[in-house]
């Protein structure tokens, strides 16, 4: 009954305009209440938004940093001209038009591409003595190496299925490997990995950078920016990457069954020749794939580094120069067709050199 005449007493109240009366407080419970509410905006007004990421810098003097920048030049001028040399044995050789350096001839630009979207920013901030890379510039460069990275393990997987069928059933490989066959695989490469790059760059730039700008590695490396990155984000990217893991295992046991299948076939092999011939064009394939896993489990599982030091540079180059650098080295020493079609360019070189020589004099 008392409410009923409380909630009347209040209507009218209202009608009448009657203002309510505020509680009685003490000065003390209204500063209290001032600071907390002053206390809630400048939480607010403190958070910071970066734009933009501040690398490592191991240097520790200006002749240091541009020592790096000109041995980072040299390796990238050393991948450059590997990867573009083998693609250009490739096309030009009539010899190599086959699925199997065609798929090559796509690993060899991928080298190029990822080794291309870290080393040259690197090489200019250190001859610069500049730290900095912007938000953007560091998005696209996450998203660049994964598509790159992506596709090349794709191409690894189709190259291990296309030895498979030139060793294993031979007589059905010209019905089975065919032009078009080649042309839909690489296509499909391609498109699973700008899908699975776009998925993984939008989840770790989707939610802005709040907790520092630091990133303790030269180049815009996804641990670091899971380090610096939400908590929200984390989760979700923690879920990618166990996809990730999961479809990657299955690509290695396919890959695995492949190469066992073809040594095994190898070694019931009577003919020496052919023996051979399996051996020099399956070994570079794998020793390419032992170093892509060795290189990205030393990525994956190695400690996210808190703090700058020569150990976090020299991991990175292993696992981000080294295997575009070395790529085009084993093909030319292991692969007997691709050492011969390089023979074969450089003594046209020599010949066209000397013609022209003789027209000049």
């Amino acid at each position: 009954m008392s409410r009923e005449l409380q909630k009347t007493e209040a209507e009218s109240r209202s009608q009448h305009g009657w203002k309510e009366e505020e509680p009685h407080r003490t000065c003390t419970e209204k500063s209290q209440l001032k600071h907390r509410d002053h206390g809630r905006w400048a939480d607010m007004d403190n958070l910071t938004i970066f734009t933009e990421f501040l690398l490592m810098d191991v240097a520790g003097s200006r002749e240091l940093q541009v020592l790096q920048g000109v041995l980072f030049l040299v390796i990238y001028l050393g991948a450059l001209t590997g990867n573009l040399v083998t693609v250009t044995v490739i096309v030009t050789d009539t010899r190599l038009h086959s699925p199997m350096y065609f798929f090559i001839s796509n690993v060899a630009l991928l080298d190029l591409g990822s080794i291309s979207v870290v080393v040259p920013k690197t090489v200019v901030n250190s001859l610069m003595g500049s730290k900095t890379i912007s938000l953007q510039e560091c998005a696209a460069q996450i998203f660049l190496y994964l598509l790159f990275a992506e596709v090349e393990i794709a191409l690894l997987v189709v190259m291990s299925y296309d030895r498979y069928v030139a060793i294993c059933h031979p007589l059905h490989y010209g019905l089975i490997i065919t032009p078009s066959l080649c042309s839909q695989a690489t296509a499909g490469c391609w498109a699973s990995g700008l899908v699975y790059s776009a998925v993984h760059t939008g989840a770790l730039f989707r939610l802005p950078f709040t907790k520092t700008n630091a990133i303790q590695q030269y180049f815009c490396d996804i641990p670091q920016i899971l380090r610096i990155s939400s908590s929200d984000v984390q989760v979700s990217e923690f879920a990618i990457i166990f996809l990730s893991v999961c479809l990657g295992l299955v690509c290695f046991a396919f890959m695995f069954v492949s190469y066992v299948n073809i040594f095994s076939t190898v070694l019931k092999t009577r003919s020496g020749e052919a023996r051979n011939k399996a051996v020099s064009t399956c070994t570079p394939q794998l020793v390419i794939l032992l170093l892509f896993l060795i290189s990205g489990s030393v990525a994956a599982l190695g400690p996210v580094a808190k703090k700058s030091s020569l150990h976090n540079l020299l991991t990175a180059v292993f696992y981000v120069v080294l295997p575009p650098f070395v790529n085009p080295i084993i093909y030319c020493l292991r692969n007997r067709e691709i050492n011969a079609a390089l023979q074969r360019m450089l003594n046209r070189f020599s010949e066209l050199q000397s013609k022209i020589f003789k027209t000049i004099t």
